[in-house]
């Protein structure tokens, strides 16, 4: 079979199927100014189409003739030219000094600022801070370097194919090297039917609700005031439930900073208006550091009643003791943990890059015993194969473009719920034997296919058989119906060892604590999940032996 990256032209390719995509799906979407890129850009000559893709898929905006050097494009000026007449290029494009620091050499800003360097010899990095100082003013680059021979060229429609990766992938942290990963073989996607209604971008007004907010974001992160940025923040209207919570998780991190700034007061004003999975939590630790003592138990009484994670139920247990006491109320009887099986163990200290987890297994396994290294992957994997088809489900809004790894819903509150039939059928093959050919039979077909669930690096033929030989289809249940419940918090935390005794088809779960480490908290929640069921797990503690 060819390889795709063998054509020259491979990246053209690509840019022209996302246009094509666009014009099918997203014409009711696209502005004037889209429509006209899109209308016009196939009547180019092909090496200017080339050289706009390349331009368009590099860093910056701002490219110099002498750097783009193409065979398959052959001259750069020529075919340029096509691309300026229609104003997506200029080549008298104004520059700040600190932009055009950025695309000189050291040599040639020594030769065009000589007279301002006080250290010819220093780095060029050194002399930034001073020269700008000094020249403020916009310049076109041969203004700038009257006399080089080279030419600039700018991008003008960078923001327009920002707009259309956008459109095309339903976010902006994908970009083009998609396909020249999956050209290359290095991702496979699930292919899934596209519905009509598959679109991740709904409306015009969701298109700038979506950019609006990115450019909030990176306000955020360049250190813009907070005050602005909540300000701005507050002037989105929207009835899109997705972008609805793009804005809460972006409240969420402000309220984080904030917390570690101490700056107290705004920290609870934003948590107090955000929706983000958390904020009550933070909230509540909020008004505890501020030392209102009356307020935070009130909350806490009220999140008691109805919490909205295992995560919040945890904090909550260890929030409302501390708060009665604080408050001079009569201490709760304490509910005690549930018994964990520990194992102690002193091992000889090993190679600087084996990690705890590795010498434990070293130690433990055994020819009819094997420990593997799981983590969190055995049991998603196993969730992930038996329920394939339920995850890849094409429902509308879940998949919009052939690059997913997973459903967009994924982190919905009702994302098991629109597949709960479908969930409960692979659910039900666990009543007899049926889930085992199904899981061996999804690892055969889907090899190597993104999954959010699958982890294809850990799997193995000899680990699967043991896992489906060992572990109960009873408990494979009560861990896929937990994952469901909470697929954010409930996929991490899982015992970082398992043990199989294939003989006897038994297991136990092994987490590792090293010297100094301490269980966190959703190891604590997984521990208790386990001791409720009644699944073997153990918790061992190391600590390196003396040298004898």
């Amino acid at each position: 079979m060819a390889n795709p990256l063998d054509d020259p032209l491979y990246y053209l390719h690509n840019f022209r199927q996302v246009l094509l995509w666009l014009g099918q799906r997203y014409a009711d979407l696209l502005d004037p100014d889209e429509q006209h890129f899109i209308q016009h850009f196939d009547s180019l000559p092909q090496a200017s189409q080339a050289l706009l893709v390349r331009m368009v898929m590099r860093k910056g905006m701002h490219f110099r003739a002498s750097k783009l050097n193409y065979v398959e494009v052959g001259c750069t000026h020529a075919a340029t030219a096509p691309l300026v007449q229609l104003g997506w290029v200029d080549e008298h494009s104004p520059l700040t000094f600190e932009t055009l620091f950025a695309l000189l050499q050291k040599g040639e800003v020594l030769a065009v600022f000589k007279p301002w360097i006080e250290q010819p010899k220093a780095n060029k990095a050194d002399w930034l801070e001073a020269l700008a100082a000094q020249f403020t003013e916009l310049r076109s680059f041969t203004q700038w370097c009257p006399q080089t021979t080279d030419t600039l060229y700018s991008l003008t429609v960078m923001d327009l194919c920002d707009r259309l990766r956008l459109m095309f992938f339903g976010n902006l942290h994908q970009d083009w090297s998609e396909f020249v990963l999956a050209d290359l073989g290095i991702y496979t996607y699930e292919k899934v039917e596209f519905c009509a209604e598959s679109r991740g971008l709904r409306s015009r007004d969701d298109v700038h609700g979506y950019l609006f907010l990115h450019g909030c974001q990176q306000a955020f992160e360049a250190g813009l005031a907070l005050d602005e940025v909540l300000a701005h923040i507050a002037t989105l209207h929207t009835d899109n439930p997705w972008l609805e919570k793009r804005r809460a998780k972006l409240l969420f991190q402000i309220g984080q900073y904030c917390e570690r700034s101490a700056e107290l007061d705004l920290a609870e004003q934003i948590y107090r208006q955000c929706a983000y999975p958390g904020a009550r939590s933070r909230l509540i630790r909020v008004l505890e550091r501020r030392e209102d003592y009356a307020q935070a138990m009130a909350l806490a009484c009220t999140a008691q009643q109805a919490p909205e994670s295992a995560a919040e139920q945890q904090h909550l247990l260890r929030v409302l003791p501390r708060l009665r006491r604080k408050l001079g109320e009569p201490a709760l009887p304490k509910t005690k943990p549930r018994p964990v099986t520990r194992l102690d163990l002193a091992l000889a200290p090993p190679d600087e890059l084996m990690s705890v987890e590795y010498c434990v297994q070293a130690h433990l396994s055994e020819p009819d015993a094997p420990v593997h290294y799981v983590e969190n992957g055995l049991i998603n994997s196993l969730f992930g194969l038996l329920c394939w088809e339920a995850i890849f489900a094409p429902l509308p809004g879940s998949f919009f473009h052939p690059f997913q790894r997973g459903p967009a819903d994924l982190h919905s509150e009702d994302f098991h719920q629109r597949r709960a039939a479908l969930f409960a059928a692979c659910f039900e093959q666990l009543r007899d034997e049926r889930y085992k050919a199904t899981i061996r039979q999804r690892y055969a077909d889907k090899w190597g296919i993104q999954s959010p669930f699958v982890f294809w690096n850990l799997l193995s033929d000899e680990l699967l058989e043991q896992a489906l030989a060992c572990l109960p289809a009873e408990h494979l249940r009560y861990w896929f119906e937990r994952l469901l419940l909470d697929i954010r918090a409930n996929r991490a935390g899982m015992p970082d060892l398992i043990q199989f005794w294939p003989a006897e088809k038994t297991y136990r779960m092994i987490e590792v604590k090293g010297p100094g480490d301490r269980l966190q908290d959703n190891q604590l929640r997984w521990l208790e999940f386990c001791g409720e069921y009644q699944m073997p797990v153990t918790v061992c503690y190391v600590r390196w032996a003396e040298p004898a």
